[in-house]
């Protein structure tokens, strides 16, 4: 009998399953937004193949059948990628921008499907983005870049007015301009802003309010004219919110016309088939965060669709009588259903694991065919066709399957605690390869960035927990308070209260995950993060010596240069209670550097020297504070990074120095 079952065990199949590999990660292909045709036949998404050197790294567009009547086919075969995919009204052809070989920007190109190459449209100085064919298909709609081309023998950046940076640059003047070209051969393009009262405020600029601003142009059902946003007080970005309202001007040119009224400020206007305009809205208020909520303009007002939920929207889109919409909640982003003239949210998918993005519905379709990205922790992204009806969705991309089957992961875990301000806070538990139970497993905590955004079930190449979990980690992340997808007032409470509860809320979280899960050991745990979770990080460093070791990336250790440094300041001011020369207890109480004398953990520091969000003096400072301490602690800097760690060699060196850092102190 021994003899048979030797047999028989030996006769069975083996699985082998490894733990993700920073290769594995990097390498996986990055499935873009699904842009559907107006007729529903055909979905068109770029997809990259990432290489560890960027000269490598392959980006094209791929072309899918909605019924799936044939695998995907690849549609482009360059190097360069293409970018804002947008189908002519009778879904025979696309456009794009990309910029390709004698181009010296990227120029806007339109290619047939029924074959042939692209045929480059524009050749517009500084490059050329956004297309967008009229709905009568007659004429195209594109951005570009108004750029002062003047040649001074000096060099020097002056500036009358903030903000002087962005993100990752220095501003020069430029501003954004729209332009409309006729599709006739021959015909020239007009500059619609060029020469009017708007354009030339000195507040003028778009969403993202730097040199590459998005004026988010789309055009009337009726192809006469042009919807978009701006702002006129991007130059009081100081002292004030920057606003943006809808404006619109002739396609045939003349002065834009502002068609919102109000103090609010409204993003993504959009156009459903029965010629209803559509916009997101966020509520100019003293608080510190508003959600995103979908209004249908009129000429009367804006009037409320989605104020019956409780979360922001991210992306929508109409068919028939019904506004689909995608919102974050509970570390998901989930579909929503609303009556499109507003009304309660209605039933629209159960959603227990990962998150949809990039929401896109063909706008002919008879039957409402709903198409998106999906992804998990466990799952990296793919094109899917979800069905409401049923509520399920199928996948018409397969680019990662392979690859994700033969990781040696698990799906996140969820668990829940009630906090000591009263609040019900979210957290998630990811699991490390071959794990077994009845093991004692070290707890790395990571802290998500913001504040105003949330841990959430999604592959992630910045910050991957399975990569983080691959020695043999269990990986804690918690949605403290302040992050969003857990209501308006949740997000809104860390308003002057930046650092303290939040940090209180990662604590315990640790004990509510030590007491429910016994495979966590306790004498080994980590603690760290990037952006905002650096300066909850630098925080924890400041008030608890629990943790072996620390790390920071892009973290705030000094309030008071942070706000006189970063690129952004005015929303600082509103969440620390006032000016930073007055002095309120906020920018005394909750400053990481005034606890100085606390401190001692090891930690490790990381930045980009690119980083204006969090620029380099935060971690400099930081680092000279544990120096002149004589904590243990590791500086890295990145000089060619920014607010990220986007290349792939950096972010493999990163994860190899973090996880050494990690294992150095839970010998």
């Amino acid at each position: 009998m021994r003899t048979i079952l030797l047999l028989l065990l030996i006769s069975l199949p083996t699985y082998s399953k490894s733990p993700i590999t920073h290769e594995t990660m990097w390498l996986m292909k990055r499935v873009g937004a699904p842009a559907p045709s107006p007729d529903g036949a055909w979905i068109v998404f770029p997809v990259t193949e990432p290489a560890y050197d960027l000269k490598d790294t392959v980006s094209d567009l791929w072309l899918v059948p909605a019924n799936q009547s044939s695998p995907p086919r690849r549609l482009t075969h360059t190097k360069a990628a293409e970018s804002a995919v947008h189908w002519s009204p009778d879904s025979k052809s696309i456009a794009f921008s990309t910029k390709r070989e004698g181009d010296e920007d990227a120029q806007i190109y339109i290619l047939s499907l029924s074959g042939g190459e692209a045929a480059r449209l524009t050749q517009s100085p500084g490059g050329a983005a956004g297309p967008k064919f009229s709905p009568d298909g007659k004429s195209i709609l594109f951005s570009t870049q108004a750029k002062d081309r003047t040649i001074h023998k000096y060099n020097a950046r002056v500036y009358d007015s903030f903000p002087v940076r962005n993100w990752d640059h220095w501003l020069d003047e430029s501003t954004p301009r729209l332009h409309v070209r006729s599709l006739t051969a021959g015909a020239k393009e007009r500059d619609l802003l060029s020469g009017t009262g708007l354009a030339a405020s000195p507040g003028f600029n778009g969403a993202g309010s730097d040199s590459g601003a998005d004026l988010q142009p789309v055009w009337s059902p009726d192809s006469s004219s042009i919807v978009f946003i701006a702002t006129t007080n991007h130059n009081a970005s100081a002292y004030a919110p920057v606003l943006t309202q809808l404006y619109q001007v002739p396609a045939a040119g003349g002065e834009p016309k502002r068609i919102t009224a109000g103090k609010d400020s409204y993003a993504n206007p959009y156009f459903s088939p029965d010629g209803a305009l559509y916009a997101i809205e966020e509520k100019n208020t003293p608080k510190v965060y508003s959600l995103s909520r979908i209004v249908r303009i009129t000429a009367s007002a804006a009037h409320p669709v989605t104020a019956s939920l409780d979360r922001s929207i991210t992306t929508f889109a109409v068919h028939g009588s019904t506004l689909y919409a995608l919102g974050e909640e509970h570390g998901h982003e989930k579909l929503f259903a609303f009556p499109a003239q507003g009304g309660p949210a209605m039933p629209a998918l159960l959603m227990t694991s990962g998150t949809y993005f990039n929401l896109a519905i063909p706008a002919k379709a008879a039957q409402p065919a709903l198409y998106a990205n999906f992804e998990s922790a466990i799952s990296p992204s793919e094109i899917v066709r979800i069905d409401p009806v049923t509520g399920g969705h199928q996948r018409l991309t397969s680019f990662n399957t392979a690859a994700a089957s033969g990781i040696d992961w698990l799906p996140a875990r969820h668990f829940w605690f009630t906090s000591k301000a009263g609040r019900k806070i979210h957290n998630m538990i990811t699991l490390p390869p071959a794990f077994d139970p009845i093991k004692k497993y070290p707890l790395v905590v990571f802290i998500h960035g913001g504040p105003h955004t949330m841990s959430r079930d999604q592959f992630h190449q910045r910050w991957n927990v399975h990569l983080l979990a691959s020695p043999g980690y269990v990986i804690l992340t918690t949605n403290y308070t302040g992050s969003t997808g857990f209501g308006e007032a949740f997000s809104q409470a860390i308003q002057g209260d930046p650092l303290k509860t939040p940090g209180e809320e990662i604590n315990q979280a640790v004990d509510e995950a030590l007491k429910q899960f016994p495979f966590i050991d306790g004498t080994r745990m980590a603690a760290g993060g990037a952006s905002y979770g650096g300066h909850l990080a630098n925080w924890l460093q400041a008030t608890t010596t629990r943790f072996k070791c620390l790390y920071a990336h892009a973290g705030l250790i000094n309030l008071e240069s942070q706000w006189g440094t970063s690129d952004t300041i005015y929303h600082r001011e509103i969440n620390n209670g006032g000016p930073v020369w007055e002095q309120g207890p906020v920018w005394r109480t909750q400053n990481p550097i005034r606890y100085a004398a606390n401190f001692k953990t090891p930690i490790l520091l990381t930045a980009g020297e690119r980083d204006f969000r969090v620029p380099l003096n935060q971690t400099l400072e930081n680092w000279s504070v544990l120096q002149r301490l004589r904590i243990p602690s590791r500086l890295i800097v990145f000089p060619d990074e920014n607010h990220w760690i986007l290349k792939g060699e950096n972010n493999r060196f990163f994860y190899q120095q973090l996880l050494a850092w990690l294992a150095q102190h839970f010998i």
